[in-house]
């Protein structure tokens, strides 16, 4: 299978066969749903009122509304210490894993762990933890004579609470990632820089990152995008309050459609998000063809 598809003078109405039901699969829940949406995004609609068409109106109503402009500006702060927060935490995890460490297949297993919880109960456990009157994180900060974490009434406690749910739920994606790449390195790589005298400082600076540079770039790509469209962390600790002022990109988009009922703004809004992330990911894709497959021609 794999050799025909390298060769598509080699494909066979077989092969085709094998992948069409994928590929009908992709176009009804994709590709024809997200036609539907930017075609919407050209039009005013809510409930119990036919589309009409309304050109760019849409979008010039998102760019103009200072709330979407606000959850841009909660997006990238999110974004940025989300993303690059838990690349340093899973980087510094995976090089502490590979080195070896008492009990690792236990101590993974921990690290692993809160993706095998649901987003909802996570969130619900952090908020009861960080609740002010009697949660267990609260009280402690209480007993220390700090300031306990208002998250519900202060936008930068809130933003700091999501930013730090997202980084422990979503950990073990980076950690992964990280840690399979930094197993995949020859050892004697390793044993060729000791010989040559390399300080443990010179052996990750000249062996172990130029190898997990690939590894890197995937991780941040698929975070990047991951963060950019967040919702559940958001919606489930704050709800975009208060006063609306944490709302993220895809709160903004939910409150548009399915508070104010504005499906035209809301599938404006969806394509812009859409943009958003492909300008993300071009610059790191380029980088990955750059490094891989370019190299391998």
């Amino acid at each position: 299978m794999t050799a025909a598809l390298a060769n598509p003078a080699r494909v066979s109405p077989i092969h085709v066969a094998m992948v069409a039901p994928v590929q009908a699969l992709l176009i009804g829940v994709v590709f024809l749903p997200s036609l539907y949406v930017f075609w919407l995004s050209f039009n005013e609609s809510s409930f119990g009122k036919a589309p009409s068409w309304v050109g760019l109106k849409n979008y010039v109503a998102v760019l103009s509304d200072p709330y979407f402009w606000r959850a841009f500006g909660n997006t990238a702060i999110v974004i940025n210490i989300v993303v690059y927060l838990e690349l340093l935490l899973g980087l510094a995890i995976a090089l502490l894993f590979a080195g070896g460490v008492p009990m690792r297949r236990v101590l993974i297993s921990i690290v692993l762990a809160p993706y095998a919880i649901s987003e909802v109960a996570a969130v619900v456990m952090w908020r009861f933890m960080l609740d002010p009157s009697v949660g267990m994180i609260s009280q402690t900060l209480a007993s220390l004579g700090l300031p306990t974490i208002e998250w519900a009434v202060v936008p930068a406690h809130g933003l700091a609470v999501v930013c730090a749910l997202s980084v422990w739920l979503h950990l073990p994606f980076t950690f992964l990632i990280l840690y399979a790449a930094r197993l995949a390195i020859p050892a004697d790589l390793y044993e060729a820089a000791r010989i040559d005298g390399a300080t443990p400082w010179q052996q990750f600076r000249y062996v172990t990152l130029p190898a997990l540079v690939p590894a890197i770039l995937v991780a941040v790509l698929f975070r990047y995008i991951f963060a950019f469209r967040m919702f559940s962390e958001v919606w489930l600790v704050t709800g975009g309050g208060p006063a609306r002022s944490t709302e993220v990109l895809a709160v903004y988009l939910y409150q548009e459609a399915f508070r104010y009922n504005e499906f035209g703004i809301a599938a404006a809004t969806g394509w812009l998000m859409v943009t958003g992330s492909i300008v993300l990911a071009i610059p790191y894709l380029y980088v990955v063809y750059k490094r891989t497959l370019a190299g391998d021609a």
